[in-house]
């Protein structure tokens, strides 16, 4: 039986042969997340791959408001179990379910929302928070979010609907890996306390200092989990290092969106050991 330390190598490793193949993707962010998203999936959210239903009654939910990580999130589901493994050969190929973006018209388990135009995620997490407390679903939605994404508007006004509507079963993490398409977020537009800002509008504020640490991210998913249903959203500041895993790859905005050469591949492969068996 597979181990949870297992996983981030193997996911690792599919990232990289998933943007190799069509040599195009975004490698770097996907990276960087890949303890939140082992941890999340693998041990914290309450879910039923083998049931999966769009309206996920009875379910926690998770949505990826930075959608251009994808290959983190469809080797993730795979591995989990909502899709065959295989299918991850197919990214972004003509007529694939897993496109460069998240889409849902083509069905794909474990999607339940478009995304990737960045800034409407924490929008529908809310939206789906407060449908579960109509619902009387004691469940929780979560949503993950790129730091240089909270340059746009429409996540402060989610923000602050959140804060005010004491929308108290949701936990949204930001990646803070201080690095955007075009540069540092210092460089291009500067954020200044991101945690100073949420508990402005009334969030409850967790930070992280070591994002790519699975216990480390383990352990604060799990104390979000206690501090919800307490009047206020939560949200954790995370810190990683975009291109986590990859010595040439990590901390630098350059593979942001940059598929590796066939050499790079193989660098790459070298220092992410197969743990679960390749697709």
């Amino acid at each position: 039986m597979a181990s949870i330390y297992d996983y981030p190598s193997q996911i690792r490793r599919d990232i990289l042969r998933m943007v190799h193949k069509p040599q195009s993707g975004h490698p770097g962010g996907s990276m960087g997340c890949t303890e939140f998203f082992t941890a999340l999936y693998f041990e914290v959210l309450r879910h039923n791959p083998a049931a999966f239903s769009m309206d996920g009654r009875g379910e926690d939910l998770f949505f990826l408001s930075n959608g251009h990580i994808s290959p983190v999130l469809y080797s993730t589901l795979a591995r989990a179990g909502y899709f065959p493994v295989a299918e991850l050969s197919t990214f972004r190929l003509i007529n694939t379910r897993l496109q460069g973006h998240p889409t849902t018209h083509d069905g794909l388990p474990g999607v339940r929302i478009a995304s990737g135009s960045l800034g409407q995620g924490l929008s529908v997490a809310v939206g789906a928070a407060q449908a579960k407390k109509l619902n009387g679903d004691n469940h929780l939605v979560y949503t993950l979010h790129g730091d240089g994404e909270l340059q746009e508007g429409q996540i402060w006004e989610a923000a602050m609907y959140a804060g005010a509507k004491k929308v108290d079963n949701l936990i949204a993490t930001v990646d803070a890996n201080g690095q955007q398409i075009d540069g540092s977020t210092d460089e291009v537009l500067p954020m200044g306390d991101l945690g100073a800002k949420f508990a402005a509008f009334g969030w409850d504020v967790m930070h992280l200092e070591h994002g790519n640490d699975l216990d480390a991210v383990r352990a604060v998913l799990r104390e979000a989990g206690t501090r919800t249903g307490k009047g206020k959203p939560v949200v954790i500041i995370m810190k990683t290092a975009m291109g986590h895993g990859v010595d040439f790859m990590a901390g630098t905005h350059k593979w942001h969106g940059v598929a590796p050469n066939d050499d790079e591949l193989v660098r790459a492969l070298a220092q992410c050991p197969e743990t679960l068996g390749d697709y």
